[in-house]
């Protein structure tokens, strides 16, 4: 593929796990180039362990996509500046932003394409799909769904942004709200389980990457779909694919499912 027809990837939080994850792999993707690599503002300028890092406007313009593995803060500024110059596509992987980020982010999304997801996993979107089916198959009144998941002791938020997916789509199945069934956590004598009530677990310890359980749990039976991370590069993967996907599409935000072509918007 000559150079005019590959997709320039800019790299946000370039110094971070995540990022030098992605680094490596455009690197190594054919119809992908290397952009600029950024993290910091005040580190614009700076070579850090051989990293040459650019600032947000340089970066901005020298990418046809940006990939972003940081903070839901950093996103927002991330998105509203590449809203207001009108380009370049973003793809966004941070977890944790308040209800205020993530319409920041929406509203950026209306001037820009932007690629939104707690997760790039192929095997995890595939997941949602299951859960989102048995939730809508199987009657609250009979199976309690529980969420687990386990992260890496350096994780910040909980529950993971995956988590939230996993039960959201439980709810999609459900018809309701899950801000309204949502329980995270118990302590004490917290008395008998609700009905249709979507529980929430977090474990942290280790180097986890990610381990994610949604289960069914009936008197007669239980049913638990599960999904493990085992290398990073998988998120890494899908984030580039949503990059490439995401070049020239108009203004709006989507989903892993739209790059996978599953529809879920």
């Amino acid at each position: 593929m000559n150079e005019t027809a590959m997709v320039r990837i800019g790299v946000a939080g370039a110094l971070g796990r995540m990022g030098r994850a992605v680094a490596g792999l455009v690197r190594a993707r054919d119809g992908a180039a290397l952009g600029p690599l950024f993290d910091r503002p005040d580190m614009a300028g700076q070579t850090i362990d051989g990293i040459s890092l650019a600032g947000l406007d340089e970066a901005l313009a020298g990418s046809d996509a940006i990939i972003d593995f940081t903070t839901p803060a950093a996103s927002v500024a991330l998105a509203q500046a590449a809203a207001a110059r009108g380009g370049p596509a973003l793809v966004i992987g941070s977890t944790g932003a308040t209800p205020e980020q993530e319409a920041a982010i929406a509203e950026a999304a209306k001037r820009v394409a932007i690629v939104r997801s707690g997760n790039f996993s192929l095997g995890l979107n595939l997941m949602l799909g299951l859960v989102r089916q048995a939730a809508k198959a199987l009657d609250p009144a009979d199976f309690d769904i529980e969420i687990l998941e386990t992260h890496h002791k350096r994780k910040v938020d909980a529950p993971s942004g995956t988590a939230l997916m996993l039960g959201q789509a439980a709810a999609d199945g459900r018809g309701v709200s899950l801000s309204n069934v949502s329980q995270r956590g118990r302590d004490g004598l917290t008395g008998a389980r609700s009905e249709g009530v979507i529980g929430f677990a977090s474990l942290r310890g280790g180097g986890v990457i990610g381990e994610h359980s949604v289960t069914f749990a009936g008197e007669e039976e239980i049913i638990t779909f599960s999904h493990s991370a085992r290398d990073r590069g998988l998120f890494a993967r899908g984030a580039l694919q949503a990059a490439l996907w995401a070049r020239g599409k108009p203004a709006g935000l989507y989903s892993m499912l739209d790059v996978l072509g599953m529809g879920g918007g």
